[in-house]
């Protein structure tokens, strides 16, 4: 039997994890019961096949299951001859840990078929067979497919786009691969998450066939693109969207930081801040080039980074400013990318593009649902102005 990753009791401590643990849970525990019944009915739910069926369906019942997850509610399906209830669900049982072996082997491991027949088995249950791993997995990447592939409605004046890496298998090899994630946020304020794409490198054509699938999925308006300086980003952006660029001051400190001395970095850092705290574009420009000339003497390098940075690093003065705090980096999603890497390092290697796409994304959509449900990400104030829809001048809100 193939050992699980990680204990449930781990799982629980992670706090944020305990909610998707419990919804893997129910789901992993509903469609097992559906797989257990249909072999005992000998056909499918609903399809008539007289000759075949053992037995036929009578609704369901409702059961509250306490793991240590939390409270699980399943629904337990009833049979018209005899009676059906699942052995895991029996009291002091110790299927729980097979269970989440068997919810980690399928969704985190990519659905590997013997160990997740031999765990089922663990259960109590009849085994699983090829076709029906398959489908619990169809199941899942039908539910992220159709999330990724959605269709984009309005407009989305800022859109931040980066890339994480993570191992996975081909053809005998491990290779890391990047995985792209691109967050926006619309006129009304709501951010989402807008497209995901797993490929090997982050060249101008990858990012450039990203971009492409964004707009043929009805991806428009966008006015800002927010990321690290990567010329293959930079370059498609400019070709696919017609958006300014953002280069994140975040990424750009750390880039100007490491041409000083360890002594002098505070020097410097406070230095380049003076710039940022200015109240227009105008007054951060002049102030930008004065730093630069002062630093220039004794760091050549970082003068001549500062030159050439300038208008990336300081696009985002352009646009309202009741928006320059949540525009200027790429923080949003560092934050996603730090959640990204914290749950495949569980897996480590992955199966294939499919399996890292089939969690990655699952996770995308958990995230999109949380943020729906909060409050709108960016203030109204000045959102209009970037619409295409209320042509109005920038130059006219950007103070």
């Amino acid at each position: 039997m193939t050992t699980a990753t990680m204990a449930l009791t781990e799982l629980a401590e992670k706090g944020a994890d305990i909610d998707v643990l419990r919804q893997m849970v129910q789901f992993m525990a509903q469609r097992l019961m559906e797989i257990d019944v249909e072999g005992r009915c000998g056909a499918p739910y609903d399809e008539k096949a007289p000759g075949a069926r053992l037995n036929s369906r009578n609704g369901y019942r409702d059961r509250t299951w306490e793991t240590r997850a939390g409270s699980v509610e399943l629904q337990i399906p009833k049979l018209r001859r005899g009676s059906y209830f699942p052995e895991f669900l029996e009291p002091r049982r110790t299927a729980e840990k097979a269970l989440t072996a068997v919810i980690q082997e399928a969704y985190v491991h990519g659905i590997s078929t013997r160990s997740v027949d031999d765990l089922v088995k663990a259960l109590g249950m009849s085994g699983v067979s090829k076709s029906q791993v398959s489908r619990l997995c169809g199941e899942l990447d039908e539910q992220v497919g159709a999330f990724l592939n959605r269709q984009i409605e309005g407009d989305w004046p800022y859109l931040w786009i980066d890339a994480t890496y993570v191992k996975t298998r081909e053809a005998g090899r491990i290779v890391s691969v990047a995985v792209i994630v691109a967050v926006g946020v619309n006129t009304d304020g709501q951010r989402e998450v807008l497209g995901l794409k797993v490929g090997a490198s982050e060249a101008e054509p990858f990012w450039t066939e990203f971009l492409r699938s964004l707009n043929r999925r009805g991806l428009r308006g966008v006015k800002l693109v927010i990321s690290d300086s990567h010329e293959g980003i930079k370059a498609a952006a400019a070709k696919v969207l017609k958006a300014t660029w953002q280069r994140c001051r975040v990424h750009f400190m750390r880039n100007a930081l490491a041409h000083a001395g360890k002594t002098q970095r505070r020097m410097v850092s406070a230095a380049i801040g003076t710039v940022f705290v200015q109240d227009s574009a105008e007054a951060a420009r002049a102030q930008w080039r004065t730093v630069a000339d002062q630093l220039r003497g004794k760091f050549p390098k970082l003068g001549a980074l500062m030159d050439e940075a300038e208008n990336d690093v300081l696009a985002f003065m352009t646009f309202p400013r009741a928006h320059w705090t949540q525009i200027y980096s790429t923080n949003p999603l560092e934050r996603l990318n730090a959640e990204i890497k914290r749950r495949t390092n569980v897996v480590g290697i992955f199966p294939n593009d499919a399996a890292l796409v089939r969690l990655v994304g699952a996770m995308m959509l958990e995230q999109n649902d949380e943020w729906s449900l909060n409050r709108r990400y960016m203030q109204l104030e000045g959102l209009q102005t970037v619409s295409d829809t209320v042509p109005t001048r920038l130059s006219a809100v950007a103070r």
